[in-house]
């Protein structure tokens, strides 16, 4: 009544009437309703219900009664904490009441009380008659429920709780943006910009170095402070009654009262619509650009084990297991390389977002990054079905299923995507293998992930963008599985598919199935089977595996259109539905760089036209002037040149004017076809010269 009424009431009642206080009058910002109980007037049951609601309870004793400070241990605990549990106890406040009625003070007494009992938080002493710490009690009752003690200090002890010094080891860690084990001035500003929306004054940042020189060894090195030094001083807050800036810092880092990690902040909400995939954006790739940087002590560009245990630290788990050494690309020492870390976190995101959020809040993204949550990290592609239509995709993650019968190869294929051949892959431990493998590959010059799925067991979750049925050539059976499995799944759906001639270095034999693996194909307006094997001396071929992310990116370009000349994919000639078009294709299965497209020029049947008219023209025009060129395969190559340069003299001098009229037609014919050849000629090599620059740039 002193605190709302700023005066000492001539009637007190047995009991108050329950107050609130609005949030904007208390320093906290938070609202607070104080209830009143009196053993005269309420029963037991009452009191019971109110503790239970309360989130901190003020225990009033009168400083010059003794009996009413015993009474504090002798009924008011014991009482409180039979009506609570052990492991969600409430705050406790002593007040001492009545101080202006004596001049010594009660602490003496309490001290030992306090020490006795974890529950209580502080112990004031007031005056509601002459006002004296009214409003701090108030302000001590509300800092006891927003920001407690227990979890963060043992009094009996004197040092943090072991679940204290873990959790701010997990900030010092995610703050060391260089991982030097130091928090240098920059790293400083930017922790205390984080958590405090302002940064530390030069000379502060100097006294709080300082403290730490005078009170703990190897607290400060290299003029930064080390971790050691870091718990010392939220140790010191917490002894000086300051454990509020101790409770800042953990709710910046997403810890809740119990110091775990609020579920809210490890996986906020992100809505995925269906048919839809997620990946992770630009930002998302720089920030853990930067923390593989951070954990690359050695900078030879693949993680060790002890650099991966390292990086992991700030998890409660270790995420990885031994299957990720044979999911994504490692280096001849098995070690993860930059280019299997980001395809493993491209996995995650594709596989299960909800924990790619969760390890992106152990990392601090959203800290880090300064963004709102791990969300910003998240890009939900558009609809499948709003990319077949519109016959393009902004997508840069495509999911290839891989189906065949047992022993047709299956598990080579998904770990040649790794570069690895049959000599590396026997050394793998059958409880290491995985199910999945992810790799770049590039189609027309972009970086594309391919996931590539193994599927053990029929009818699974057969949703992906491109098909590979692979078969066994050298097993008369095997062809018969991958017929059924795509006439029952996939012959009348929209995922292309693309069937695998397996183990083509062994006899290929024929299959027992009504039609051979060509005409199937061929019926089906599939392309034809790629032969592949993975028995080579160096890494097997990665063609294939472009093929499919290109299938996987255009499924309504190059399915069902299919090219057949001599039983081969790469041919310039389209077969679809009776019909035949010209086709160019790319010569080494890259589909990214310009000396394909030059030959594709180069070998084009109008070019082909062309030369075949200019030759006919030179001929009959030496045939005119009398010159005569050797063609024949003995023919040198001087006298080539020298036949030519005479075949360019001619056509010079007839163009002047100084040869026969009957020749003109041919001339003009010929030297039309000429200027065609050449530009077209100087268009492709300046092409590739200009690529080769830009690449050799990047």
């Amino acid at each position: 009544m002193s605190l709302v009424s700023e005066e000492f009431p001539d009637d007190v009642p047995l009991r108050a009437e329950e107050i609130t206080i609005p949030a904007d009058v208390t320093p906290e910002r938070v609202p607070t309703h104080i209830v009143d109980y009196s053993e005269a007037e309420q029963s037991d049951e009452q009191l019971y219900q109110e503790i239970s609601k309360a989130n901190v309870i003020c225990i009033v004793y009168s400083v010059n009664n003794k009996k009413s400070i015993e009474k504090v241990t002798s009924h008011w605990i014991p009482l409180i904490n039979d009506r609570t549990d052990k492991d969600s106890r409430v705050p406790l406040i002593l007040v001492g009441n009545k101080s202006d009625l004596v001049e010594h003070s009660s602490m003496e007494t309490i001290l030992p009380i306090m020490n006795q009992y974890s529950d209580i938080e502080t112990c004031v002493e007031c005056s509601a008659k002459n006002l004296k710490n009214i409003s701090e009690l108030f302000y001590y009752a509300q800092k006891a429920v927003l920001h407690p003690t227990g979890p963060l200090y043992c009094p009996e002890e004197k040092e943090m709780k072991p679940s204290c010094i873990k959790s701010l080891t997990r900030i010092f860690k995610v703050s060391d943006l260089d991982n030097d084990g130091i928090l240098n001035d920059k790293e400083l500003n930017f922790f205390q910009r984080t958590c405090f929306n302002m940064p530390l004054a030069p000379q502060a940042l100097e006294d709080v170095k300082n403290v730490v020189r005078k009170n703990i060894m190897d607290g400060v090195e290299d003029n930064g402070l080390t971790l050691k030094g870091f718990l010392f001083l939220h140790t010191l807050f917490i002894q000086r009654g300051r454990h509020e800036t101790t409770w800042t810092v953990l709710r910046r880092f997403g810890y809740d009262d119990d110091l775990e990690l609020h579920q809210e902040y490890l996986f906020p909400l992100l809505k995925i619509p269906a048919d839809c995939t997620t990946e992770l954006n630009h930002n998302a790739y720089l920030f853990l650009q930067s923390v593989f940087d951070k954990h690359d002590k050695d900078r030879d560009c693949a993680l060790s084990p002890d650099e991966v245990k390292d990086l992991f630290k700030v998890f409660p788990y270790m995420p990885w297991g031994p299957d990720v050494n044979n999911t994504v690309c490692t280096n001849d020492q098995g070690w993860i390389t930059y280019q299997g870390y980001l395809s493993q976190w491209t996995l995650t995101t594709y596989l299960d977002v909800q924990r790619c959020l969760e390890y992106l809040g152990y990392l601090g993204y959203s800290i880090i990054c300064e963004q709102e949550s791990q969300a910003a990290a998240i890009t939900v592609t558009r609809n499948k079905r709003i990319d077949l239509q519109k016959k393009q995709t902004q997508r840069s993650v495509f999911r290839c299923n891989i189906l065949g019968a047992r022993g047709s190869g299956k598990t080579s294929f998904l770990q040649a995507f790794l570069g690895r051949n049959l000599l590396k892959q026997r050394k793998i431990r059958e409880d290491h293998k995985s199910f999945y493998s992810i790799n770049t590959t590039y189609v027309y010059g972009q970086e594309k992930y391919l996931l590539v799925r193994l599927c053990i067991s029929l009818p699974e979750d057969l949703a992906c963008d491109v098909v590979c049925l692979v078969y066994d050539v050298n097993n008369p059976r095997s062809f018969e599985y991958c017929a059924k499995v795509y006439k029952q799944y996939f012959m009348d759906s929209k995922t292309p598919c693309m069937m695998i001639a397996s183990k083509s270095d062994l006899h290929e034999a024929r299959q027992h199935y009504s039609l051979t693996p060509l005409d199937f194909c061929r019926k089906n307006k599939l392309h034809p089977p790629q032969p592949w094997t993975c028995n080579t001396v160096d890494a097997p071929n990665k063609d294939l595996y472009t093929k499919l992310t290109t299938m996987a990116m255009y499924p309504g370009h190059l399915s069902p259109p299919v090219c057949y000349y001599r039983g081969h994919l790469s041919s310039p000639v389209c077969y679809y539905r009776g019909h035949f078009h010209a086709k160019l294709c790319c010569m080494c299965t890259c589909n990214r760089c310009t000396f394909c497209i030059c030959q594709n020029i180069l070998r084009s049947q109008l070019l082909t036209n062309i030369k075949a008219k200019f030759y006919s023209v030179v001929l009959n025009r030496l045939h005119d002037v009398g010159a005569y060129l050797l063609v024949d395969e003995e023919c040198s190559l001087i006298q080539q040149v020298h036949a030519i340069s005479n075949v360019e003299q001619s056509i010079y001098m007839e163009s002047s004017g100084q040869l026969f009229v009957t020749g003109w037609a041919d001339l003009k014919s010929s030297t039309f076809w000429l200027r065609a050849s050449v530009g077209a000629t100087v268009f492709a090599v300046l092409g590739f010269a200009m690529y080769r620059a830009i690449l050799k740039q990047r």
